[in-house]
């Protein structure tokens, strides 16, 4: 059992999803095939959030490693309902962050997973402060359905994989390069500026 876990949390999660820009077309089952791409990130679960309204559309392949319940299911929304987050990783302090929001604030916890804690922490402290409060390997990203942003967030190192950037007319971002070729418009190319870098 103790191997099988250290390859299990080798493997991870995988995160995706997009921004249609401007008058660009929205279908979210987009985000879908780009998850799909990243399904041996996390063969236990996957889901989708989308709000037509926005262009937004975040999907998450779920590696069950923290809370195993459907609790755990993302992308998840924060406790009123104003971000939602799709996250890959582990927050090695999420229990101890669990408890100063316990002594701040009533939330009314579903289960016990890392990324229901972040949410949130972001939700009630901000992403800058909670970021700070980060111990852990991670990458995610989070919707603010209030201010209509999105944020992408990795860890100090960057051990966990978040690759962004525009194709056509869509921002999209996701754990690995493959999740990309599912985009209507998307061209591999390299640049040339960035490989001098």
């Amino acid at each position: 059992p103790g191997e099988d876990q250290g390859a299990r949390r080798s493997q991870m999660c995988g995160i995706a999803g997009f921004i249609a820009l401007g008058s660009a077309p929205f279908d979210p089952q987009v985000a879908r095939a780009m998850a799909l791409r990243l399904r041996h990130r996390g063969p236990d679960d996957e889901g989708l959030w989308s709000d037509a309204a926005t262009g937004v559309a975040l999907a998450q392949r779920r590696l069950s490693i923290v809370d195993l319940s459907p609790h755990g299911h993302q992308p998840m929304l924060s406790p009123r309902g104003r971000f939602v987050i799709t996250f890959n990783g582990e927050i090695y302090n999420h229990r101890d962050i669990r408890k100063d929001l316990d002594a701040e604030t009533a939330i009314a916890w579903r289960g016990h997973s890392d990324t229901e804690v972040l949410v949130a922490a972001i939700e009630h402290w901000g992403l800058r402060p909670t970021l700070g409060r980060l111990v852990g390997m991670f990458a995610f990203a989070v919707w603010d359905r209030e201010e209509r942003t999105l944020s992408l967030a990795r860890d100090r190192l960057g051990e966990k994989p978040l690759y962004y950037g525009r194709a056509g007319k869509a921002f999209a971002f996701a754990s690995e390069l493959k999740a990309f070729r599912a985009l209507p418009g998307w061209a591999p190319e390299i640049d040339r500026g960035a490989l001098a870098l």
